[in-house]
């Protein structure tokens, strides 16, 4: 259900950015998806550093994350980044892959993160998709889902 959901928004998006006629050249397009990839490796920093101002400019405002716990919105999402009990000492992202057409966006890859929270150390990698629009502030994440990879997927 949450997976259908995000696949709705971001198709909504596509068709909406194509029905518009913002359909870039391959040059323009490849811009943008260097951007976008560039994005998310500056997500990977900003959960390091715990860096608020990072995910307040970034995230959309009405942007929303779903996971296996639920469905969170922008505010909820930066208060765990940033207060969460964790401590992440590394992140990195795998196998991005940038989707764009006009002013929306699809970014997929694997986030890992590593670190250290209640129970000891501890690594997670977790498959993503990203949606994102552009607008006056440039691009700026609105949608997310992920969930944690089986250890038998690594």
């Amino acid at each position: 259900m949450r997976i259908a959901a995000v696949v709705i928004i971001v198709g909504s998006l596509l068709t909406s950015a194509s029905a518009s006629g913002q359909s870039k050249s391959g040059a323009a397009a490849s811009s943008d998806a260097r951007r976008l990839l560039q994005l998310e490796d500056q997500w990977t920093t900003a959960l390091v550093k715990r860096d608020a101002a990072f995910f307040r400019r970034n995230l959309h405002p009405d942007y929303v994350y779903s996971d296996e716990r639920g469905v969170f919105n922008k505010q909820q999402v930066i208060a765990e980044q940033v207060e969460g009990t964790d401590t992440v000492t590394y992140a990195a992202n795998e196998d991005m892959r940038a989707h764009v057409h006009g002013s929306a966006a699809a970014v997929t890859g694997i986030l890992i993160v590593r670190g250290r929270g209640k129970e000891g150390p501890f690594e997670h990698r977790y498959r993503y998709t990203d949606a994102f629009v552009r607008g006056a502030a440039g691009w700026r994440m609105y949608a997310s889902q992920d969930y944690e990879m089986p250890k038998s997927a690594r």
